[in-house]
């Protein structure tokens, strides 16, 4: 059965999702697994926890969470995506009972509050304009709950030349002012005005891919 993709002003990865596991190694210059566990160990899952991961692709990230998790303790993950084509991808290939992929738009979020202990988000942000990173980071406020654990890597200033030039390129030749946005530096201020505590950043990529951990206040 065919999943629709969920209608929103962000991108959608439609068209990338056959290919999707090649090539996003190579974005991470293989470095891939490296950067997925510095997300997860800032992250810090417990086996009871509920995780709700942002633009989830093809669920890998969700998977590597999903080992770490107890069902026996209610621990699960779950992984949302506009994009129909990236959830029937990640259901047909790390699809459990305890790892669960959703079509579903960021900043409309179909969960009821507080109803995740953590949420994570990998190279999401840069794909959607400004009101929508306002709108998504508000409603992952909303469904975490008190003292839940936020944390989001994505393109950010960047700090090397390397780092400027993969950064002003890419947002000029996908056309994404989106990815102008990051790399002006709008995450940290949008989560504090989302409610969160100002955001610490605990690892840095590439020159141009920052990690950021906080919380949502106890």
């Amino acid at each position: 059965m065919t999943i629709p993709s969920v209608p929103t002003k962000g991108r959608t990865l439609d068209y990338a999702a056959p290919v999707y596991d090649l090539l996003e190694p190579l974005c991470l210059l293989n470095k891939q697994a490296i950067y997925d566990q510095t997300l997860i160990q800032t992250l810090a899952p417990q086996p009871g926890d509920t995780i709700l991961d942002l633009g989830c692709g093809t669920g890998l990230l969700c998977q590597k969470i999903s080992a770490l998790l107890d069902p026996a303790q209610g621990g699960c993950v779950t992984g949302i995506d506009a994009a129909g084509t990236m959830i029937e991808a990640a259901r047909e290939k790390r699809g459990a009972p305890h790892c669960r992929f959703e079509a579903m738009a960021a900043e409309q979020l179909a969960f009821e509050d507080g109803s995740f202990d953590a949420v994570i988000s990998s190279l999401f942000y840069h794909h959607v304009p400004l009101e929508l990173k306002q709108q998504s980071l508000k409603e992952a406020f909303r469904v975490l709950k008190p003292g839940g654990r936020l944390v989001i890597a994505d393109m950010h200033k960047p700090t090397t030349l390397m780092g400027a030039l993969v950064s002003h390129a890419s947002r000029w030749l996908f056309m994404q002012p989106q990815i102008g946005e990051n790399i002006r530096g709008v995450l940290p201020e949008l989560m504090v005005e989302a409610g969160f505590l100002p955001p610490q950043q605990v690892a840095h990529f590439f020159g141009y891919i920052s990690v950021f951990a906080t919380t949502k206040p106890a």
